[in-house]
């Protein structure tokens, strides 16, 4: 528990941090130095059985992180059965046939190596970071949990109050996340994004083991699978590997479609206030709904992202930090994200939070100016060319990272995307110009598509009470860590 609460603390902490550059940007030296893209040292193949293979090489140290990325996660849930695929996460480490529970991770602590799992809306995953001699065996590990998982009562009833207890722990004990929960239910009036990814309490008490067994035969198989492996290994060494211990896996011929459901056209600004007596300062949020990066064309979504930054992106120079929180002096924080990797339409955010004496309506009318000048003029192109270099920048240093690496490829592959998309990505953001960026600001931050929300104290708390006090949530979890 430890180990996931201070894993979720430090990656949303990146998160806010990087907001465009850390989540939708792929390393290339090209952009900064003029050096061809390092697109070979990834190499891509298929098993037989339809599982793809992704090798990331880097020869730097004997290590590698082994990836298995599930094409399912929370929003291919059964209606009523919220959270099942984060609860699967967990009874993965649970046993198999030929491993007793807790023996997958004791063996990789064993042999000096950490590993983790983490579920989306789109996708789940596990990984182990180890010495490069133990692949071959973290790979039989893997493979032998694809299929073999054995799940008794006692263990599935444990696990159930584990994963309700986190609820309780991230969710439920912070107001921020409640907030962000009722704002994502508010922006999507079908697709199931506005559900939860750890799910909803009352139905989270409900899942069972034959739930979980049910969702496991449908979607975990080969060939609904990626295996990513990134450091120190070649495309020969991985691939014998991978066919030596999931070649024989059988592929699942009745795969169910990622059929789900789509949303209507929005028609109408969606506004809620919520007070909690643990709120420290009050805050307002403003999502819109966003197109996705989109198979061999991700220009409007490079768009978004360069506006995500120009916006939100920095606490000294973005727009929205210039002029609320500078020039007007109206706020203390202001933010901007946008996270185009997902399979249907996705969300547009933007965060105030006021200066002491500043009401909640009066931040947001103040927003609401300076997005209608930002719509008017467009960028400043010295700002698109900063942010650009700041793009080049993060390039650069994301290549030292081979794990951060091949996270960017699973989820870009787990959510439609290609190998080609991912590494266009960068040309794709340096292609953008400033008409770009403004058409994506009319097309997305359209008032008819949003949802805004106010956080705020519990009528009559005043700061100095002895009542707990939380800070912002300003980001929304996109991920649930094991």
């Amino acid at each position: 528990m430890q180990r996931f609460l201070r894993r979720v603390a430090v990656a949303w902490t990146l998160t806010l941090a990087t907001v465009v550059l850390g989540t939708v940007t792929l390393p290339t030296l090209a952009m900064a130095t003029g050096a061809p893209v390092g697109d070979d040292a990834v190499t891509s193949f298929s098993l037989k059985n339809g599982m793809q293979v992704v090798v990331i090489e880097d020869h730097r140290a004997p290590v590698v992180v082994d990836m298995v990325w599930y094409r399912v996660g929370a929003a291919d849930e059964k209606p009523g059965q919220s959270g099942i695929a984060h609860f699967l996460e967990h009874l993965m480490f649970k046993g198999t046939d030929r491993m007793k529970p807790g023996e997958f991770s004791a063996t990789v602590a064993a042999l000096g190596g950490s590993d983790n799992a983490f579920t989306s809306w789109d996708y789940t995953g596990y990984y182990q970071r180890i010495a490069a001699r133990h692949l071959g065996q973290m790979m039989a590990m893997e493979a032998d949990r694809m299929r073999h998982l054995n799940l008794t009562p006692q263990v599935v009833a444990t696990e159930r109050q584990v994963i309700l207890e986190e609820r309780s722990q991230r969710i439920d004990n912070n107001p921020g996340a409640l907030f962000n929960e009722q704002m994502r239910a508010a922006q999507f009036l079908a697709s199931p994004y506005g559900i939860p990814v750890i799910g909803w309490r009352h139905e989270m008490e409900k899942l069972s083991r034959d739930q979980a067994l049910a969702f496991y035969h449908s979607y975990y198989a080969p060939n609904n699978a990626v295996l990513i492996v990134a450091g120190d290994a070649t495309p020969q060494q991985v691939r014998s590997l991978a066919e030596r211990h999931f070649g024989p896996l059988a592929p699942t011929p009745d795969l169910p479609p990622r059929a789900r459901p789509q949303e209507p056209p929005q028609l109408a600004a969606r506004h809620l206030t919520m007070s909690d007596p643990r709120v420290a300062d009050a805050y307002l949020r403003r999502s819109y709904l966003a197109p996705n990066r989109r198979p061999g064309d991700q220009h409007q979504a490079a768009a978004l992202a360069v506006l995500a930054e120009l916006l939100g992106g920095s606490a000294q120079t973005s727009v929205l930090a210039r002029a609320l929180q500078f020039d007007q002096h109206l706020a203390v924080y202001t933010g901007a994200g946008y996270d185009g990797t997902s399979v249907d339409p996705t969300t547009f955010s933007l965060t105030v939070v006021p200066a002491k004496g500043v009401t909640l309506p009066q931040a947001e009318a103040a927003l609401d100016r300076v997005l209608a000048g930002f719509l008017a003029s467009g960028p400043d192109p010295k700002e698109l060319a900063r942010i650009k270099t700041q793009i080049h920048a993060s390039e650069i240093y994301a290549r030292d990272n081979v794990a951060g690496l091949g996270r960017r490829y699973g989820a870009a592959l787990s959510a439609g995307l290609q190998i080609k998309d991912v590494q266009d990505w960068p040309r794709a953001l340096e292609a953008v110009t400033p008409e770009d960026v403004r058409a994506a600001a009319r097309a997305v931050l359209v008032p008819a598509r949003s949802v805004t929300g106010y956080l705020t104290p519990a009528p009559g708390a005043t700061a100095g009470t002895e009542t707990p006090k939380s800070a912002p949530v300003l980001a929304p979890e996109k991920e649930v860590t094991q």
